[in-house]
């Protein structure tokens, strides 16, 4: 079976290159396996998931025209389920069917099967490398293939891209936890992965009655091979369930549409509008304003540490969770929190937040004030409140602003803060 790409996804996708093409021609000549046979057993649609489309186009398609595009490209063995070839070929479509390029196999059993049926239909060819892909991880671009062809060298057989985790790591038995494990060094393996051909040829060949492999560089692994690293690509996410079709959709630069082949449903994001006032006393300061200490002629005439920045950050926290307000939480009436220091307010707003299964994405701090002055120290604001809540700098902001010398800080007589936060409902990825 044979396919030929429409000459506006070959331009779309060869504009993704990151070398000229003139250096690009000069690489080893490139064959690759598309696994495309497994069934999509975790997803609620009939339609296995590399038929289902992604953005008007296929969801096999895609990594497929990002290959037929490559200028290094000889060969593509699509993998398909035995019984779905007609399906591959209607997916793939007149235009790509009559690409000499391109042959459909049938798979097996195992993924480790599927591979083995594609490498065997390039037998009776030569190349000097070998991708194997799986088709559903569809947002393949050019510059991971480059990075992939040039990590092969004589003493390197084989390449796989990575990304760092960035979650923390727990061992589990699926009732309760272990422990932590150790990150450092540990990488999440993406496809697709890249082989010198006599060497995955080999492999496989030398492993065909095992098959327990997960991926084939797990192979060159037993074998002692030396595999190079090279940088992977957040939008090679794998579509794995329908709501990973709403993330791939917005990583392809599309909107996120409700209704066709899965159901989707647009992200559960929440806004929240904090407020807060604190009046100067005739005590002298200094004042904790946005988490840390500021030099002033007066202090804060407040029940806790008067910090009516952190305080305007909980309660846009608790807006956006539906929860009340500070005061609701922490009553001034309530002894114990008589001067009591204000990041632990916003480290509980937080743990609220965990309980409720809900993410914080970032914070929106605006300063009302003549005196004491905010420019210089904002940084050194921003820097704090990301200590507390555990967010990326990027997604703090501290602004300062004054009221032109009108109401009571225009007076000079206390401070005002007003603040935004968003927060995501759903599975923390």
């Amino acid at each position: 079976m044979t396919a030929q790409t429409k000459k506006s996804d070959l331009a779309e996708n060869a504009s993704t290159t990151s070398q000229p093409a003139s250096s690009m021609r000069d690489l080893p000549s490139l064959a690759a396996v598309i696994v495309a046979a497994g069934t999509g057993n975790r997803m609620t649609s009939p339609t296995p998931k590399q038929f289902l489309n992604l953005l008007n186009k296929p969801v096999l398609c895609h990594s497929l025209d990002a290959f037929l595009s490559h200028p290094n490209l000889s060969t593509v063995v699509i993998v398909g389920a035995a019984d779905r070839l007609d399906d591959v070929a209607t997916i793939l479509g007149d235009d790509r069917c009559a690409d000499p390029r391109i042959q459909i196999v049938a798979g097996g059993r195992t993924r480790q099967e599927s591979v083995n049926a594609g490498l065997s239909a390039l037998i009776d060819s030569q190349h000097d490398l070998v991708a194997i892909h799986d088709a559903a991880r569809p947002l393949l671009n050019h510059a991971v293939i480059d990075r992939l062809i040039s990590a092969i060298t004589p003493k390197i057989k084989a390449a796989l891209p990575v990304l760092p985790v960035a979650d923390t790591l727990k061992s589990c038995d699926g009732v309760l936890i272990g422990q932590t494990i150790d990150r450092d060094g540990v990488m999440s393996a993406q496809t697709p992965q890249i082989f010198d051909y006599n060497t995955i040829i080999n492999l496989h060949e030398k492993n065909k009655n095992a098959p327990h492999f997960t991926d084939d560089v797990s192979m060159a692994e037993a074998e002692g091979l030396a595999v190079a690293a090279v940088p992977g690509d957040e939008k090679l996410m794998k579509l794995t369930h329908d709501s990973d079709f709403i993330t791939l959709t917005v990583l392809a630069g599309g909107a996120p549409e409700v209704g066709g082949a899965v159901e989707m449903r647009v992200p559960d994001i929440r806004i929240g509008n904090g407020f807060d006032v604190h009046k100067f006393s005739d005590k002298p300061g200094p004042i904790m304003l946005a988490g840390i200490s500021l030099e002033s002629a007066r202090g804060m005439l407040a029940h806790s540490d008067g910090d009516v920045g952190l305080h305007a950050l909980c309660d846009a926290i608790f807006g956006a969770l539906g929860d009340g307000d500070i005061g609701s939480h922490f009553p001034p009436s309530d002894v114990k929190w008589k001067d009591a220091d204000s990041t632990q307010f916003l480290a509980y707003a937080l743990d609220l937040c965990a309980s409720r299964n809900a993410q914080l994405l970032n914070l929106d701090l605006t300063i009302i004030c003549e005196h004491p002055k905010i420019t210089p120290h904002r940084d050194a604001m921003r820097a704090r409140i990301a200590e507390i809540t555990n967010l990326s700098l990027d997604r703090i902001g501290v602004k300062a602003t004054t009221s032109e010398g009108l109401g009571f800080t225009g007076r000079g007589e206390g401070i005002a803060a007003q603040a935004t936060a968003s927060l995501y409902f759903g599975p923390l990825r």
